[in-house]
């Protein structure tokens, strides 16, 4: 059964949960030999298995629609539960780094197991387990917050996710009215975000306090499994950014404005990149759909087999409608080894960007979903994006199947959005150092904060007359620094892996696409920089890396004649 429409769930038993998983463990604990500790392990891994699917299925669900009350139940007690299950697995994960026979089951699964194990139990202990529930709470707030937004233009109304069609439309009149009314919902709402943000980062510092860590930041790494750098280097990574990427990005604006004959290029104008208007795909969701099978067809068979699967299984819910989140995600239901993709498709170019970025986790996951281990069917979040914005630029040579006679006005526009990305990606990592930091600043001292690091890396963003975003209130946009705080920075490491990748496939891609093909099917087994070896990758990290990738696309945009598009 494969279909996603057919998947049955079921709320999990959390008291039986407990007894199974504790037998298994105190089995595993016991066992004398390593067949008899192999055979626990999988029964643990089962248990883990269908707990988290349960979890996920009704993650999918209850995001497709967060008006259907019986999945908003069963998300509050994934909520409530989901904690307690994680103290079960820190108690395996202790047995583990504990077993006498350590040495043969590293040199079975890998090291990087025991290394995901070590820094896990760094996260938790029972004390924190009502803080852990009361986060996951504020962070379901936020999300609802959101998705029950209704925005009203000229008597039209829309969500977050349908006004980004007219946001970014050719009436620079309507676009600064869609602007104002996305705008307005979050002034209107300011309080209540506010509120629950200082919430979200006291309890967080109070957990990172009782784990026996200084503030958050501290712990924020060690939840994101940064396994092989730290603080230190991404400051310094931000610094390359500033140095080499922010000159680049602000040129572009400059020929952006002058592209629209602008005054002054202003908030609402950012993502109108042409006066003959953006590129957008030239047909409906289901013809983009197909046009993609035909490209994941002729890439490689791997990603036609891939591509069929999900389609064939319903594993995808591409377009927006009422009552569903806003964004887009990729996650995996383990029981079925199937990958599900989220998206809320709007007419613009995202809507492809969708079907390249999310399937390019999707694809990652598919091929590594044989890896036994569920701790290495995902790797960590920055080398996830790797497989994500890769894919973007793999699918390049089939971008005129969705946007014919503006397929190199789509190029330019998705190669310049990349650099434009990175200012802002680093922005918001610098910002949350601040936030956890500081975890009694003011709202007034945090929009404060985000207003001089905004200066600093986006220097040509203008707010005309619009009072709220002047006082620094653009980042409570972003459901990243709620939900998943530090997970930002990832992003860009990725993006300059992704660059590299651009550059290798347009030098040879037989050689290009089997550095990404080994990627993929490596999973997590290892760690960021260990996995960014194996793809025959420069570290993001290493000094002149920035320069070398940012002097190629500075100079692929330099040679495109811009104004004809």
């Amino acid at each position: 059964m494969n279909n996603f429409n057919d998947y049955v769930y079921q709320r999990p038993d959390i008291e039986q949960f407990t007894i199974d998983f504790k037998a298994a463990l105190a089995s595993f604990k016991t066992s004398d030999t390593e067949k008899e500790q192999l055979d626990a392990f999988e029964q643990i891994n089962s248990l883990r298995q269908e707990f988290d699917s349960m979890a996920n299925i009704c993650h999918i669900r209850n995001s497709i629609d967060t008006k259907n009350e019986f999945y908003e139940n069963e998300k509050k007690f994934f909520d409530e539960n989901s904690p307690a299950a994680q103290a079960l697995v820190t108690e395996y994960y202790r047995a583990l780094l504990e077993s006498p026979l350590r040495p043969q089951l590293e040199q079975k699964w890998g090291k990087t197991l025991f290394t995901i194990a070590e820094f896990s139990l760094k996260t938790f202990i029972p004390e924190i387990l009502e803080d852990l529930q009361e986060e996951n709470k504020l962070i379901t707030e936020y999300n609802k917050l959101k998705a029950g937004a209704e925005l009203f233009v000229r008597g039209e109304k829309y969500n977050l996710s349908s006004i980004i069609a007219i946001e970014t439309g050719d009436d620079r009149v309507l676009r600064k009215e869609a602007s104002e009314a996305k705008w307005s919902f979050y002034e209107e709402n300011a309080e209540k975000i506010e509120a629950i943000f200082d919430k979200l980062v006291k309890i967080r510092h109070s957990i990172a306090q009782k784990l026996g860590y200084k503030n958050f930041v501290e712990l924020g790494y060690v939840r994101m499994l940064r396994m092989d750098y730290n603080a230190e280097m991404v400051a310094n990574y931000r610094r390359q950014i500033q140095e080499k990427i922010v000159p680049i990005a602000s040129k572009l604006y400059a020929r952006q404005q002058k592209r629209l004959g602008l005054e002054t290029l202003h908030y609402y104008d950012e993502e109108f990149k042409f006066a003959s208007g953006n590129a957008k795909p030239k047909g409906s969701p289901e013809w983009i759909v197909n046009n993609a099978s035909q490209m994941y067809k002729e890439l490689s068979p791997e990603t036609d087999a891939f591509f069929q699967f999900m389609r064939n299984n319903n594993l995808m819910d591409l377009e927006s409608k009422e009552g569903k989140e806003t964004g887009g995600y990729c996650t995996f239901i383990s029981k079925y080894q199937a990958p599900y993709i989220f998206s809320n498709f709007n007419g613009t170019s995202g809507d492809i960007d969708v079907l390249t970025h999310e399937a390019g986790h999707a694809f990652q996951v598919f091929s590594s979903k044989d890896i036994a281990l569920g701790e290495y069917h995902w790797p960590t979040f920055e080398s996830c994006e790797i497989h994500s914005m890769s894919m973007e630029f793999f699918t390049w040579k089939w971008m005129n199947l969705f946007f014919k006679e503006d397929t190199d006005k789509y190029k330019f526009a998705h190669l310049s959005g990349a650099i434009h990305f990175l200012p802002y990606g680093v922005s918001v990592d610098e910002f949350q150092h601040f936030i956890y930091e500081n975890p009694d600043a003011s709202p007034q001292e945090r929009n404060d904060a985000w207003s001089a690091i905004e200066s600093k890396y986006l220097p040509h963003r203008n707010y005309e007359d619009n009072t709220f975003l002047k006082k620094g209130a653009y980042w409570q946009k972003q459901s990243h620094i709620f939900n998943m705080p530090f997970y930002y920075i990832d992003y860009t490491l990725a993006q300059m892996c992704a660059f590299q990748f651009w550059k290798k496939d347009a030098e040879n891609h037989e050689s290009a696409w089997a550095d990404y093909l080994r990627l993929c099917k490596a999973g997590g087994s290892d760690t960021f920089l260990g996995l960014v070896k194996l793809a025959n990758l420069r570290s993001p990290f290493e000094e002149g890396c920035v320069a070398s990738v940012s002097n190629e696309i500075e100079k692929w945009l330099n040679d495109v004649d811009d104004s004809t598009f």
